[in-house]
């Protein structure tokens, strides 16, 4: 390859990238709240906008600004911290939606665009590659973010709540958080899932135990076992008084094999498993205790109540 041809394919990369960010940048917007500030996506043409829920915090009236200078009063439909996901709506229409994409088909290497709109100005752009495939870990305010997308694109402060998208612009996930340098965002999948539920009952109903665990590796005799048949599980470290755990029987020292049908290989899987579906419901709990398999009857809390 000639010098000139290094130089045309460079020239051709760099058109194609700004080309990229120009295309998504007219559904990308600026949040603030006080203090706070932020970016947010369009999600739908009819007003409703996406955020990170830390970038409102407790603000009950946060404005945005679009893409065209317009700075108006957004309504918080409804937020959830856990997954760090809050939903607005401003009076406006025409707006320009985010065009999604999933995260099924997600590749380690794919090359992926951050944006943000951090002061209600330009839109700015940061750039890298997916680092690892989808996983399920702890942000730094103590939520889990369930299938976390997680890049090594440097996010700036004021990037979280901006879309990071594919190649061809469509929504991977919504950033949220930079350390160590990786960038982590919440994936397209939960953000919808979520937003439907904010839009429907303005929050996400959650399950809560009542119980501190440390994941554990089961010893090879009980890991195979018909009635096990997993490698990993749950110890419980702690139960806190008056919790769904401590009324069910649960006890310090028990390991946690299952929750109805998930398998409690580690912190994350009893996270998911405590869904909407089971709160206000009673469901099995096995344990091993005294090297026994121990069915407990469990009804999950609604977290907050």
């Amino acid at each position: 390859m000639t010098n000139t041809e290094g130089v045309g394919l460079l020239q051709s990369f760099s058109d194609a990238v700004a080309g990229l960010a120009e295309s998504v940048s007219p559904s990308v917007v600026n949040v603030n709240a006080g203090r706070r500030g932020g970016t947010g996506l369009v999600w739908s043409s009819d007003g409703l906008v996406v955020t990170a829920n830390h970038v409102i915090g407790r603000s009950a009236a946060p404005t945005v600004t679009l893409g065209d200078g317009r700075e108006l009063q957004a309504k918080v439909l409804g937020a959830d911290h856990y997954t760090d996901i809050a939903l607005l709506k401003v009076e406006a229409g025409g707006l320009k939606p985010i065009e999604h994409g999933t995260t099924g088909d997600l590749k380690v290497g794919q090359f992926v665009l951050a944006l943000a709109n951090a002061f209600g100005r330009k839109v700015s752009a940061t750039s890298g590659i997916v680092t690892s495939n989808t996983r399920s870990m702890r942000g730094w305010w103590g939520a889990m973010i369930e299938s976390a997308v997680v890049t090594d694109a440097k996010l700036n402060p004021g990037y979280s709540g901006g879309p990071l998208v594919d190649a061809s612009g469509k929504l991977l996930g919504m950033n949220v958080a930079y350390f160590s340098g990786r960038g982590v965002a919440v994936s397209v999948d939960s953000l919808s899932e979520t937003v439907s539920k904010l839009s429907k009952d303005g929050r996400v109903k959650k399950g809560y135990l009542g119980i501190v665990v440390e994941g554990i590796e089961l010893p090879e005799e009980i890991a195979k076992l018909p009635d096990v048949g997993q490698d990993e599980a749950l110890l419980v470290r702690a139960v806190e008084a008056q919790t769904p755990a401590r009324q069910a029987g649960v006890s310090i020292g028990d390991i946690i094999v299952r929750l109805g049908d998930t398998k409690a290989t580690d912190e994350y899987e009893l996270h998911k498993a405590l869904s909407s579906e089971v709160v206000g419901k009673q469901v099995s709990l096995w344990v091993l205790r005294g090297g026994r398999l121990t069915e407990l009857k469990v009804t999950p809390a609604e977290v907050g109540e």
